[in-house]
């Protein structure tokens, strides 16, 4: 009977970090299952930093993993509403908005959790007129670098690669059925 409750807190214990983000964004995830869906961790954001810029490295410092989703808001009419509906599942799961703003022609909305008893979480909204992208982040970033930050993931070359790859195959499909 022990080992039994051994084996339970383990298993508790090691799937308590999956769970931690959130639940808005596993359900965009799911409704939208084309959708591109990238997992960073400390080291693996640690690792982007081919230049070794100490700015980046205090950047992703208290950041435990960070799922990065991009959705093609097209492809299942994603508009307006939708949007306002998604602030509000976030906010029903504690988040608070703590900023909103413009950055090369994309709107953010930055989110963070801090309430007792929960992970600390961020995150972070780039909608721009055909894509959403998702910055589910378990731990913190200071949010004046939110825009650094996803300025980093899209042009460092092998993620910037995959992101205008999952845009650029979209692309082809939709003009391959408009012929």
């Amino acid at each position: 009977m022990k080992k039994l409750g051994v084996v339970a807190a383990i298993i508790v214990f090691f799937s308590a970090p999956a769970l931690a983000q959130s639940k808005t964004t596993e359900t965009l995830q799911k409704d939208f299952d084309t959708s591109l869906a990238l997992f960073f961790y400390k080291n693996t954001l640690r690792m982007l930093n081919q230049t070794e810029n100490k700015e980046f490295d205090e950047m992703v410092k208290d950041i435990e993993k960070m799922k990065f989703l991009m959705v093609d808001k097209s492809s299942r009419g994603f508009g307006k509403q939708e949007y306002q509906k998604l602030l509000g599942d976030y906010q029903a799961e504690d988040y608070e908005e703590i900023m909103t703003s413009r950055y090369q022609g994309k709107n953010f909305d930055i989110y963070i959790r801090d309430k007792k008893g929960s992970k600390l979480g961020t995150v972070v909204l780039v909608n721009d007129s055909t894509n959403l992208f998702v910055l589910d982040i378990v731990g913190k970033i200071d949010v004046t670098k939110a825009g650094a930050l996803f300025s980093t993931l899209d042009s460092n070359t092998d993620i910037g690669k995959q992101i205008r790859g999952f845009v650029d195959t979209k692309n082809r499909a939709k003009n391959t059925n408009r012929d």
